[in-house]
């Protein structure tokens, strides 16, 4: 649990355990009169009223037992599509859901009750020092004024209590008054389908005065050419009102257009929203799915080069085995204990023993090693050198 949740629980726990104590205990409330500054008044005060207007505090419970009886909060459908939203169905979102579905009702119960809670307690507060406040219908008329912002001045609170009860009260008939407006004019708005209507209506008729107007143009224009072309004499007089009715027509014909562009842009806004938004989503599912296609390439190229990283690491090692070996064999091979002595060349007359077909060297060595070989023949006298690679046999 969290610190806030804690203060919580403990500010929970205090509001409940206030109530007014068993018995009879009044301490002294010194105040000043309103209505006779001059005037210092101390009263004996039953300590039950300053316990008593905490209690109004315990409101909360209200809120909190619409949010446990809400049909959204019991509903186990709307709860798990909340989950799915991330949406919290808290005492925010059941009064959000209330003032969307019936504005007017909440709203109304709302100011109801706060002028009549607002009235007790300041009547609590007041009926001691004032007899004005020790009426209730007093104390509803001074909650009335001041929450609607008027203020006339015939009935004021004197004590501090019932001018911070003024203070709130006045305050949350300023929020009133603005939830109330904006209700209003939402109502007032027309819905959709009933703009589309209005929309129609108004092309219909603009299109009208369009025609009228652009008929009046052509008809001037040939007033205009009749009076000054068509007649042995002009008359001047004629000839200026034909035109200004010329130019009053094509105002009105420019006038009509720019009326007409207006329109067009209201009705643009209104269907292009709706379009604007189609074309989001169709980008937003392409992007998705053109985003799942890169994962399955890149997961697609991820198997395939690691196979061939293990591929390299095979190839590598299979390379590097025949190499061991053929040097561990040479190495066998050039031991000095196991090194074969050939003459050397500066007695080429010695007699060496004939290699045998049968000797065989290794044909796994890196390298070819010459063998020196000297053989007589029947009749002369002479030596033949031979190279015989390792890699053959003889």
């Amino acid at each position: 649990m969290t610190w806030q949740r804690n203060f919580q629980i403990f500010l929970e726990l205090v509001i409940c355990a206030v109530h007014p104590i068993p018995g009879e205990y009044y301490f002294l409330w010194t105040t000043k009169l309103a209505n006779n500054p001059h005037v210092i008044e101390s009263k004996w005060v039953p300590i039950d009223v300053t316990l008593s207007l905490p209690m109004f505090l315990r409101l909360y419970l209200i809120c909190r037992v619409m949010l446990l009886h809400s049909k959204l909060f019991t509903d186990a459908s709307s709860r798990s599509i909340g989950a799915l939203n991330r949406i919290n169905f808290n005492t925010r979102f059941v009064l959000k859901t209330l003032m969307t579905i019936c504005p007017g009702t909440v709203l109304l119960v709302f100011m109801v009750s706060l002028w009549i809670i607002a009235s007790w307690t300041l009547r609590q507060c007041e009926r001691h020092h004032d007899e004005d406040h020790a009426n209730l219908l007093n104390s509803m008329w001074l909650i009335a004024i001041t929450f609607l912002s008027v203020g006339y001045g015939d009935i004021v609170p004197n004590t501090y209590c019932g001018r911070g009860i003024a203070v709130t009260t006045g305050i949350m008939g300023a929020g009133c008054t603005a939830l109330l407006v904006a209700v209003v004019s939402r109502k007032l708005e027309l819905s959709r389908a009933e703009k589309h209507v209005h929309n129609f209506m108004m092309d219909t008729q603009l299109t009208k005065r369009l025609k009228n107007a652009a008929a009046n143009v052509l008809r001037e224009t040939w007033l205009i050419y009749k009076h000054t072309k068509l007649v042995k004499r002009v008359n001047h007089g004629k000839v200026r009102t034909h035109q200004r009715k010329f130019l009053m027509a094509i105002y009105s014909l420019r006038k009509v257009k720019m009326d007409q562009r207006k329109l067009m842009d209201n009705a643009n806004t209104i269907t292009d929203i709706s379009k604007t938004q189609n074309a989001v989503y169709e980008i937003v599912s392409e992007l998705n799915t053109r985003q799942d296609i890169i994962d399955d390439r890149l997961n697609r190229f991820e198997e395939k080069l690691q196979a061939m990283l293990e591929t390299l690491e095979d190839l590598h090692d299979n390379l590097l085995r025949p190499r061991h070996s053929c040097e561990d064999k040479n190495n066998k091979f050039l031991r000095p204990d196991a090194a074969i002595t050939y003459p050397p060349v500066a007695h080429v007359h010695q007699k060496i023993q004939p290699i045998t077909p049968q000797q065989t060297f290794d044909s796994t060595c890196s390298g070819p090693l010459m063998a020196t070989v000297s053989s007589s023949h029947s009749g002369n006298t002479g030596q033949a050198r031979s190279s015989v690679p390792c890699n053959l046999k003889l």
